[in-house]
């Protein structure tokens, strides 16, 4: 009997697509609302759920009629809803075998019904669903109301795509910030120095007496105070479009997002999740960029091979440089543990999937895509690992 999806040859590019969005699942809820609403009404159903998956789960990002936000991958309907091109109708749920041993089958949900149409991604890979569930029988939806449903689906892409070019055109911003006032900078000094020797040459009356000479040295002044004066203006805009355009985030910040996405998962399996950060760094501004899929990868593979009743610690800090802030991130499990040559093939990334203490599908994407994330911000990892004595990722990223 299949519970588990057959995963694609693709399943390296739908990830790198779902990671590429850059989502935070904790703050989507606003964004998405009326259209789980919307899809519920249509439908008639008592429930309508927008969610995205990734390796290990469903993070359910907006919700109508069920308080969910997330859920083992293993344990959802919407996982054969990625194998679907256009949309996967279940009338009974209680009869179709891959379900029948699922806890919400039974009480108190006793789920029946279920449709679910694939999110894709801009390169038309399903990274997520929409789908709309009921607790009593429900016929068949029709064609109009299926195609409903997709306008929806769509609409919900648009709005993901809209944000990340917002993102988008916000870094690009902060590199042409960067790029003002480094001009800014460079002219500066230079442009001090002929306004100084300008003085000097204008003041030293004794030896210049002619006054078509101080004429020509105080239009030299004026025009390199002009200049600076531009420079700083340059200085003063550029630092005001950066504030405006950068989204607060910090280790603080940080903090709250994962202990809100994982200590769920955590509590499952009764794993003490201590989640840390430097206080005396905590609330210095640093960049969220694929921080929140790196972090989570990383917590979710430690659950999984952490046995019931273990701990899991989280250290978030700061090295600072003069012109540098490097993130330093360790996740450190009392698990299973890994061998020199399992930590290898893992550094490598041809270490092989395996299953999880208490028989999670193991499907080996999990830390591939941290390495493929990692390798976009220059980012180093290392890990440190007894058999029987938990392991230990350290995680370096520079210019944060």
């Amino acid at each position: 009997m299949q519970t588990t999806r057959t995963i694609p040859t693709n399943e390296t590019e739908r990830l790198a697509s779902l990671f590429k969005l850059d989502l935070d699942y904790t703050a989507l809820n606003d964004t998405f609302k009326d259209l789980s609403f919307l899809a519920a009404k249509i439908t008639e159903t008592e429930i309508s759920l927008i969610s995205f998956i990734d390796s290990y789960t469903q993070w359910i990002v907006s919700r109508f009629g069920l308080e969910i936000y997330q859920t083992p991958i293993d344990d959802t309907v919407c996982q054969f809803t990625l194998g679907e091109e256009d949309h996967l109708e279940i009338e009974d749920l209680s009869k179709d075998q891959r379900f029948v041993t699922k806890d919400f089958i039974g009480e108190p949900m006793n789920l029946k019904y279920y449709l679910g149409v694939p999110l894709k991604s801009s390169n038309g890979l399903n990274i997520g669903s929409l789908c709309v569930i009921d607790n009593k029988l429900h016929g068949k939806l029709s064609d109009e109301k299926i195609e409903q449903l997709k306008i929806i689906a769509r609409q919900i892409i648009a709005r993901i795509n809209d944000a990340s070019s917002i993102r988008s055109l916000q870094n690009q911003l902060r590199l042409q910030t960067d790029t003002y006032k480094k001009v800014a900078h460079d002219i500066r000094g230079p442009i001090a120095g002929i306004i100084g020797l300008a003085d000097m040459i204008a003041n030293d009356t004794d030896e210049y007496h002619k006054d078509e000479l101080q004429n020509m040295v105080g239009m030299m002044g004026k025009s390199g105070q002009s200049v600076l004066d531009l420079a700083d203006e340059i200085l003063r805009s550029s630092l005001d479009k950066l504030n405006c355009a950068a989204e607060v985030f910090n280790l603080k910040i940080f903090k709250e997002k994962l202990d809100k996405l994982y200590q769920p998962q955590a509590f499952n399996k009764q794993i003490n999740l201590d989640i840390k950060v430097n206080i005396a760094f905590e609330t210095i501004q640093i960049k969220k960029d694929k921080l929140m899929q790196i972090s989570g990868n990383l917590i979710s593979n430690a659950i999984k091979f952490t046995p019931n009743n273990g701990n899991i610690k989280v250290q978030l800090d700061l090295f600072l440089e003069t012109n540098q802030k490097t993130l330093i991130m360790q996740v450190q499990d009392s698990g299973q543990g890994l061998s020199q040559e399992a930590i290898n093939e893992i550094l490598k990334g041809t270490a092989e999937s395996s299953n999880g203490t208490i028989g999670e599908k193991g499907y080996g994407f999990g830390l591939p895509m941290v390495r493929k994330l990692l390798n976009e911000l220059n980012g180093e990892m290392s890990i440190e690992s007894k058999i029987g004595q938990g392991s230990c990722f350290h995680i370096k990223i520079p210019s944060v």
